[in-house]
């Protein structure tokens, strides 16, 4: 399968890697969020969870663990839906038990990566997300070389509003610009607390972050998502948020990331 790399992704229009400095940013919940709002908004699209320590978007999809198939391409997707406009690959299929701890060495953790971005047959995608590991490591570097060989067009990436989480996420840009990843933009993700009673939305945290980093960074602020309880406990259900609250303001602001996502892909 040693061409399986430009088959499997010849038909995937957009790479699009989520990145974020630390763990427990959102960052899968924005990667799920982000492909939900995309296939409302009438794409097909792709998650490849690639995120070893803790591949959490089947349960946020409501996938139960699957019998993963094979075909001559690779390994095939699993579709959340019948119209087959979001295909999952998480890593979390593929080991024995997925509640356990994964204790690998580097080198072993990026072959199976680099194998596992290289071999999923993912077919015609409109946009694939691609959920990475928190921080910077060898695990990234083996992403985005398996990736490369196609094309990776991009990195999102994930922070919250305060300063130390901003700060993370600028070893995240000097982690692009070392491997020459574009960065189409920054999300701050948990900025204010929507009140599930009155819909108000306070600042329990430092505000701005991400709009001052993008600032300094000369990278594009895609947006905010606030800490919506409904949001949650979508994400924790397995439900489509999107499809629940068309109308709250908190998929409002995911559709908007999404729309200028888009454009920015589109406008290359």
């Amino acid at each position: 399968m040693e061409d399986g790399n430009d088959g499997n992704l010849a038909l995937v229009k957009h790479v699009v890697l989520v990145l974020s400095g630390k763990g427990g940013v959102g960052k899968s919940t924005i990667t799920t969020e982000l492909a939900l709002a995309l296939k409302h908004a009438g794409k097909k699209v792709g998650i490849l969870d690639v995120d070893l320590c803790g591949p959490s978007i089947p349960r946020m999809l409501c996938v139960d663990r699957p019998d993963v198939h094979q075909c001559d391409s690779g390994w095939v997707p699993v579709y959340t839906d019948a119209q087959k406009s979001l295909a999952l690959m998480s890593i979390g299929f593929l080991m024995e038990d997925p509640d356990e701890a994964v204790v690998w060495r580097g080198p072993k953790k990026s072959a199976m990566i680099g194998q596992f971005v290289s071999d999923v047959a993912w077919g015609e995608l409109d946009v694939l997300l691609v959920d990475t590991p928190p921080g910077t490591s060898d695990e990234h570097l083996a992403v985005v070389e398996n990736l490369r060989k196609h094309r990776v067009d991009g990195a999102i990436l994930v922070t919250t509003p305060q300063a130390v989480s901003t700060g993370d996420v600028r070893r995240e840009i000097t982690f692009c610009k070392k491997t020459g990843v574009r960065i189409l933009g920054i999300v701050e993700n948990m900025s204010g607390f929507i009140c599930p009673h009155c819909s108000e939305c306070s600042n329990i945290f430092s505000k701005g972050g991400g709009e001052e980093l993008a600032k300094l960074t000369g990278s594009v602020f895609l947006g905010s998502v606030p800490l919506d309880p409904l949001l949650s406990a979508s994400v924790e259900e397995g439900k489509d948020f999107a499809e629940s609250f068309p109308d709250s303001a908190t998929f409002g602001s995911i559709s908007s990331i999404s729309q200028v996502l888009l454009n920015s892909l589109e406008t290359e």
